[in-house]
């Protein structure tokens, strides 16, 4: 994979296709009543592999697609047919959107080997690049065995005998809790970026999961995350996303100031979390429980616009 960019181009894949694997992480808000798996099944790179963030994700929590032990997602990413030496592009059906946390996933198990198609299918499609569109069986038996694989490595049956070929290594640095989200609005420690929308961030808007307060985390910048793409859904070029998170407040410019991303669910944030490491600041850990854990406590701080 090219060096020091997190993303790389249609061309780029294309040239390289055969020299690594290839992975379709669409997902979709709820609202939205799409099905990633059909459409995967129906307009696909050739070659690509279905990672499903809300399968290969924690199933003893009600909070979506949180991270999975190391053991689970080892025999999810094994069971997909993936290794720890593949280099692996992500991509997904909107442009830049739920590959990212992919992208985010893989590097937080420790496997930095890992770039997300700019654009994602669209931009492929866009460049005349050829797309499958006959259902694969294969990839139906792919997509079904890392979903029994993570329910069996937390049922603890059968996960020992499988043969892993992807051994994960959680990085804590790259991950944070909500123990270490309140810490922070004490000790400042991480300037916090929310990439929800400027009326969720205030909130003025409804959050869309119900039993969810509106507002925000003290402290925290607003970012939306459309801010940091082209209309094309390709990341802006780094000098245009300084100027983004300076926009919002946030000071890009100290490398001593540590950097953290949030959102709604987990997913939008590791977009941030892309575009900051485009700028050259790799370290950005994501709050995985982001506002859809905060916001339905009831002990977290919330603020609001006046």
């Amino acid at each position: 994979l090219p060096e020091n960019t997190p993303v790389v181009s249609p061309q780029w894949l294309h040239d390289n296709l055969s020299k690594v694997k290839v992975l379709d992480a669409s997902w979709y808000m709820p609202a939205e009543k799409r099905q990633p798996f059909e459409e995967f099944q129906h307009g696909r790179i050739p070659g690509a592999i279905f990672f499903d963030i809300d399968a290969i994700a924690d199933p003893t929590t009600d909070l979506p697609h949180m991270l999975p032990t190391e053991a689970a997602f080892s025999a999810a990413a094994s069971a997909l047919g993936l290794s720890s030496s593949d280099s692996i592009v992500v991509y997904d059906g909107k442009g830049l959107f739920s590959a990212a946390r992919a992208w985010w996933m893989f590097r937080a198990f420790g496997h930095p080997r890992v770039a997300l198609l700019d654009g994602g299918l669209p931009a492929w499609r866009a460049a005349g690049y050829p797309v499958d569109t006959e259902p694969s069986d294969g990839a139906a038996g792919r997509h079904k065995a890392a979903a029994t694989a993570i329910k069996d490595s937390y049922s603890k049956k059968g996960a020992s005998n499988r043969l892993l070929t992807f051994n994960a290594k959680l990085q804590p640095n790259l991950i944070l809790s909500v123990d270490q989200v309140k810490a922070n609005i004490e000790n400042k420690v991480y300037q916090l970026s929310d990439a929800r929308s400027a009326g969720r961030f205030k909130g003025v808007d409804p959050e869309p999961r119900a039993g969810v307060r509106g507002g925000s985390i003290p402290g925290s910048f607003n970012v939306p995350f459309p801010e940091v793409l082209t209309p094309q859904g390709q990341l802006k070029p780094a000098s245009d996303l300084t100027q983004v998170f300076k926009g919002a407040g946030v000071n890009i410019e100290d490398s001593k100031q540590p950097l953290a991303a949030s959102c709604g669910t987990g997913v939008t944030a590791c977009v941030l979390a892309l575009a900051l490491a485009r700028i050259g600041r790799w370290d950005v850990p994501v709050y995985d429980g982001s506002w859809t854990e905060w916001g339905s406590l009831q002990d977290t701080p919330v603020v609001k616009a006046e």
